[in-house]
């Protein structure tokens, strides 16, 4: 069915559209001036617009939540498109974990008063419950909140980047500083550190799903398409007997999570910091290839779906979460794809030097193969037909086609509670047994999530060999290669999370 508009003209989304743009305009100068100028900007102005941002939000999300959702006739408040049950999920774990940080920064602030300007202080108090208003407002939220909020990231990005934590200072003071106070301050500051990159992930993961809603708004979809298919089909995934995946992916998260307390225990000392580089390395060029025949097998898997099925059989409707996710996807690979080519061509001008040299050759040739096989993998899977109760065409939805649709919906979900039935719902579609293709799909998309997610964890909890060793140091220049680094590996951190969810959507629909 064709998405109707109902309500919202778009001249307001265009309105939205251009104070989003504005803002974001704004915070990258404010952002940019602190970089390169930081004693320029004396009155602590990033903060104060942040803080300005978030007010604002603030009072809307209040605003909505308790007088304009109440009113007769409202707009609609579910947004399918962009609240799955995964990324429901991951959204609030993720969001869990930035309220546990604002907790880590309170008491850092509250122990570092005289020492931190009041706007900061005032941004850690305001950031918490801006967070919690936020997850637990209904999913309807305004086309110019999302520019707030990735406008909010970016703020944030800004902010921790700039965030000195100066105990030295205190020690230093005339008055000593007590033991317990010290200590007390350390652990606020590691936890701050530790914490850290699950906020960034979640502010990326909120800006997206409220450009999803902005873009809805205004849009309907058809009304048989109940949310319970997602559920049925989790349920049918455990009964389905997905083992290797599981298994090869949970060996690879946990060898990975062993090496990588290693890495960081070896890197800080001299006399072990090549034994860590050739930890990290020697685990990466053994995960990568693998990911990398998943991916290709998954391709693979896919050309022979559309030969058995022939044309069709495609999602109907225009749907932004897809655009999105291809947009994403193909967008943050850019980060890893462009330092793997610089690396590539420092190693083309000055030749690989030394076994370091071949190793950091050969990691980023394999990165540049698996990004761009996984990304086929995914999105010929988010663009491709979805296995379900409802696969197939949509048709325009009569009262009369709604109310069969509502009816085989039910029938569907008695038969499926029912223990001799439920027993074989992941085997069988139609009285036919599932192929073997969605077995090898729902195998190879289990393997990768848990790869994407242990190569998500080593590059956002601090390790990066490639700024202390690699050849794209040593042609570049230590200057040059820093900011490149800089610039591409937040977005290969939040590739690999948005490649978890695009994953996860396959598997289930698979």
């Amino acid at each position: 069915m064709q998405p109707v508009v109902l309500w919202v003209p778009s001249g307001r989304r265009l309105l939205s559209g251009l104070l989003g743009m504005n803002l974001v305009l704004l915070g990258a100068a404010l952002v940019g001036s602190q970089a390169f100028n930081p004693s320029g900007l004396r009155n602590q102005e990033p903060e104060a617009f942040l803080l300005l941002v978030m007010g604002l939000s603030l009072a809307w999300l209040l605003w909505h939540l308790l007088w304009a959702r109440r009113q007769p006739g409202a707009p609609p408040h579910t947004d399918h498109h962009a609240g799955g049950v995964a990324v429901t999920v991951v959204l609030m774990v993720l969001a869990a974990f930035s309220v546990l940080l604002h907790v880590f920064r309170l008491g850092y602030f509250a122990m570092m008063v005289g020492c931190k300007p009041a706007a900061k202080i005032l941004s850690a108090f305001f950031e918490g419950p801006f967070v919690i208003l936020q997850v637990t407002t209904p999913a309807s939220i305004k086309p110019y909140t999302v520019h707030m909020e990735i406008e909010l990231e970016r703020e944030e990005a800004g902010v921790f980047g700039n965030l000195s934590f100066d105990i030295e200072l205190r020690v230093g003071e005339r008055d000593p500083v007590p033991v317990w106070a010290y200590t007390m301050c350390l652990v606020f500051r590691k936890g701050v550190e530790v914490l850290y990159p699950f906020n960034m992930e979640y502010y990326l993961m909120a800006g997206c799903l409220l450009y999803v809603m902005w873009k809805n708004v205004g849009r309907h979809t058809a009304p048989h398409a109940p949310a319970a298919p997602h559920r049925l089909t989790l349920r049918a995934i455990r009964r389905s007997g997905v083992l290797l995946g599981p298994l090869a992916g949970g060996a690879t998260l946990l060898l990975g999570v062993a090496l990588f307390v290693l890495y960081q225990v070896w890197v800080g000392h001299r006399k072990q910091r090549e034994a860590a580089f050739l930890l990290f390395y020697g685990f990466h060029l053994v995960l990568v290839p693998l990911m990398v025949l998943a991916s290709l097998g998954g391709s693979l898997v896919h050309v022979l779906e559309r030969r058995g099925r022939g044309k069709g059989g495609g999602e109907g409707g225009r749907n932004p979460a897809r655009s999105l996710d291809v947009l994403l996807l193909v967008g943050a690979a850019l980060g890893q794809l462009s330092l793997s080519y610089f690396s590539l061509v420092a190693a083309l001008a000055v030749g690989p030097q030394g076994m370091m040299g071949n190793l950091d050759l050969a990691y980023s040739l394999l990165c540049l193969l698996e990004l761009v096989l996984q990304n086929v993998f995914i999105i010929d899977g988010l663009n491709g037909p979805h296995h379900g109760p409802h696969h197939g065409p949509h048709h325009a939805a009569g009262p009369a086609h709604c109310q069969r649709a509502t009816k085989k919906s039910r029938k569907a979900v008695v038969e499926l509670l029912e223990p001799d039935k439920a027993a074989t719902a992941g085997e069988t579609e139609g009285g036919k047994k599932k192929p073997w293709t969605r077995r090898a799909k729902q195998e190879i998309c289990a393997f990768l999530i848990l790869s994407n997610i242990m190569l998500w964890v080593i590059p956002a909890f601090g390790a990066h060999p490639q700024f202390e060793n690699g050849l794209g140091k040593k042609f570049f220049g230590f200057t040059a290669w820093f900011i490149l680094v800089n610039l591409g590996q937040p977005l290969g951190v939040f590739y690999r999370m948005h490649s978890v969810g695009a994953l996860i959507e396959i598997l289930i629909t698979a």
